[in-house]
């Protein structure tokens, strides 16, 4: 992917520019990183190790010794005040352990949350690996296995920058950190609310760094300015009180998987634009990628055209998606010939960032009840809704981290945009309306997150923590006043 400068680039993104301030050892803070780097290995090693998977089908057990594990790993790098805490889930039943330290911060500095999490998905198929999932192993530069990237690797890049710039900068460092790894992400987070409200004190800050996302590519580092939003729901079309034969039958009227896909039919236009009207849509990208590029990180069959106008990273991150990710009906191998009474689909529409999810919602009722085909009745059930998110580019936290970037990797950091969602980034922001939030990772477009062969780029991983520790660093050196 080749990178095109945002329309505003800072001056604070490139490296040699005159920034930072010259109290900020760059060199120093470097050589540490790089001088501890193996045990930063072995220790992400360790806790590849350790399956801690949230979902209730499985074993606790490697999900409470992960967060030990983490707990220890923070004490070692002399965080004194360190737990392991949980809320209850709806039913009662507890939620995963997450672990939180802090190190209170000296009059007049502000506090930093880092955040990321140290449970994981199952490792699926083992036919699909060539290692064990849960046995980290390096090869041909990167190091393999579940949790290497996603996210043991954000928990370890938080240590290391911290371990560095403890040592470095010893009694001058006086920034608030609160470390919150949490232990339930891949479960879907389902107590992050509660567990907010409840620890609302101890995890707050003034900035917020979220390490789970990814850089533009390898050897290009990224900061996440933009997520889409998210609604979605089920649409069901009614045309028979009951099923009927359909030879006797058919003909004047049409059963409901026909008239069902008639009505999905017009939820795009000729072009594979979403066709709903009222959804906010714009082609504000800083950087692009080809066709070629898409189709080859995606997979799409050759002969298949891409839907939509605009640039792909725009359809990508700053327009709406709209998917149908379920459909029920008759599978082909018990079909009878009957005209189907009913059926039903789940869409999901992911949003553009300023896009209202509420709003977004009643467009599509409105949508599939105007459009309803030759009559038929059509129920609509919302389900789940996310806000979108958007980091607001001048805020100093967000001018030091693209500068931090830079300066690691030796290259300009771009501005992307990450077609999915973050659910809980909307809690944080509810429950912490001023706090600036930044969203950075370890992952490339190659790191297989959730896939079989995951793995993490060593260079790139080395190169987040120095990034992290030369932030971490300016906000102690220079506030955010």
């Amino acid at each position: 992917m080749t990178p095109i400068p945002a329309a505003n680039p800072s001056d604070a993104s490139t490296p040699g520019s005159g920034h930072p301030a010259p109290a900020i050892d760059v060199d120093g803070l470097r050589l540490s990183v790089a001088g501890s780097f193996g045990t930063t290995l072995d220790r992400l090693k360790e806790l590849v190790a350790l399956p801690g998977i949230a979902w209730p089908s499985f074993d606790p057990a490697p999900l409470e010794a992960s967060a030990q594990a983490v707990a220890e790993l923070l004490r070692a790098a002399g965080v004194e005040d360190v737990q392991v805490l949980r809320s209850n889930k709806d039913d009662g039943t507890p939620g995963g352990p997450a672990v939180v330290a802090r190190r209170l911060a000296a009059e007049g500095k502000p506090t930093i949350l880092l955040y990321a999490h140290h449970d994981v998905q199952p490792a699926g198929d083992p036919a699909l690996w060539e290692t064990e999932p849960f046995t980290a192993v390096e090869r041909d530069g990167r190091l393999y296995g579940r949790g290497a990237a996603d996210d043991k690797a954000g928990i370890m890049a938080h240590v290391a920058a911290y371990a560095a710039v403890t040592e470095v900068l010893g009694t001058e460092f006086g920034l608030g950190v609160t470390f919150f790894f949490e232990g339930e992400e891949e479960a879907g987070s389902p107590t992050f609310r509660s567990f907010l409200e409840t620890h609302r004190e101890l995890l707050r800050a003034d900035v917020i760094v979220v390490a789970d996302s990814s850089n533009w590519k390898v050897g290009i580092p990224a900061l996440t300015t933009s997520l889409r939003g998210l609604v979605d729901g089920t649409i069901e079309v009614q045309v028979l009180d009951h099923a009927v034969h359909s030879g006797m039958f058919g003909g004047p009227v049409l059963d409901g998987p026909t008239l069902l896909s008639r009505l999905i039919a017009t939820l795009h236009d000729a072009a594979g634009n979403v066709a709903i009207e009222g959804l906010v849509s714009n082609d504000n990208v800083g950087v692009e990628l080809t066709e070629a590029e898409y189709r080859a990180d995606s997979s799409v069959l050759d002969g298949v055209l891409l839907a939509g106008t605009g640039s792909i990273a725009a359809r990508l991150w700053t327009k709406p998606a709209l998917s149908i990710i379920g459909f029920d009906a008759p599978a082909v191998d018990v079909a009878s010939n009957t005209l189907l009474p009913r059926a039903r689909a789940k869409f999901s529409l992911r949003l553009a960032p300023g896009q209202d999810p509420a709003a977004a919602m009643e467009a599509v009722e409105r949508h599939v009840q105007a459009n309803a085909p030759f009559g038929a009745k059509v129920v609509f059930t919302p389900g789940e809704s996310g806000k979108s998110f958007l980091t607001d580019t001048t805020s100093k936290a967000a001018t030091f981290a693209m500068w931090a970037l830079g300066e690691a990797w030796g290259v300009p950091a771009v501005e992307m945009g990450i077609g999915g969602s973050i659910p809980f980034i909307a809690d944080l922001m509810d429950v912490y309306p001023d706090v600036q939030i930044l969203v950075t990772g370890v992952e490339d477009p190659d790191s297989r997150a959730h896939s079989a062969n995951e793995s993490l780029h060593l260079g790139d991983f080395r190169n987040a923590v120095v990034a992290e520790a030369l932030l971490l660093a300016r906000l102690n050196s220079e506030g955010l006043s």
